[in-house]
């Protein structure tokens, strides 16, 4: 069982998996090596919020068929090609596909890896992952980089919420009745890592979308 800021143990939701350590330190470099290649191809940008327009602290971008998306008019949604180079995303890197097949061999491959790159004070509130078509499938979060607090609520935003970290090379899973919990980063614990170029970390988010 993860364990909360306060040091106590917590039982989460049904189909919450939280796997320490699942990638060792060279399949963090490698991982963090297809990462850089998919960031100069498709470079990160600050997405904006719906209807108020003001920008994400954390930075983004995508990788595979389809990529996370949001702007003051269109809202969250998912898109084919880069915001603004207009291309389309990178393919998603083999080793977080290996990731996805060993955590969740049951379900079909994922069509987007969403990159949050968390410098400085960036952090992300309380949300769901609730953008995609299909909830079945489970979605699947790589840690790389500094420490991070998560924070895991229930399913409705009022429900009680607990932290802990998360370090890199954890690897996260949301299914069955935790695919629609509350989550978020409190905050990101600088010079924790020395693995992103630059400082800070970065989350890959696998997600199954039709």
């Amino acid at each position: 069982m993860p364990r909360t800021d306060s040091g106590t143990v917590f039982a989460p939701l049904p189909g919450f998996r939280l796997l320490l350590g699942f990638l060792d330190a060279t399949r963090q470099r490698d991982l963090m090596a297809a990462v850089q290649a998919v960031l100069a191809e498709a470079p990160a940008y600050h997405a904006a919020m719906p209807k108020t327009g003001q920008k994400m602290s954390v930075a983004m971008s995508n990788a595979g068929a389809l990529g996370w998306y949001t702007d003051k008019d269109g809202g969250y949604r998912y898109i084919a090609q880069h915001p603004e180079t207009g291309r389309a995303w990178p393919a998603i890197p083999q080793i977080a596909l290996d990731v996805w097949r060993a955590v969740v061999p049951e379900a079909s491959e994922p069509e987007a890896c969403l990159i949050n790159l968390y410098r400085d004070t960036a952090k992300m509130g309380l949300h769901q992952d609730r953008d995609e078509a299909d909830f079945s499938a489970p979605v699947v979060s790589i840690s790389l980089g500094d420490e991070a607090l998560f924070r895991l609520g229930g399913t409705t935003r009022k429900a009680p919420t607990r932290a802990f970290k998360l370090s890199s090379g954890d690897v996260l899973v949301l299914g069955g009745e935790a695919r629609l919990a509350f989550h978020g980063i409190d905050r990101v614990l600088p010079g924790t890592s020395r693995l992103v170029p630059g400082g800070g970390r970065i989350n890959l988010t696998l997600r199954r979308v039709t």
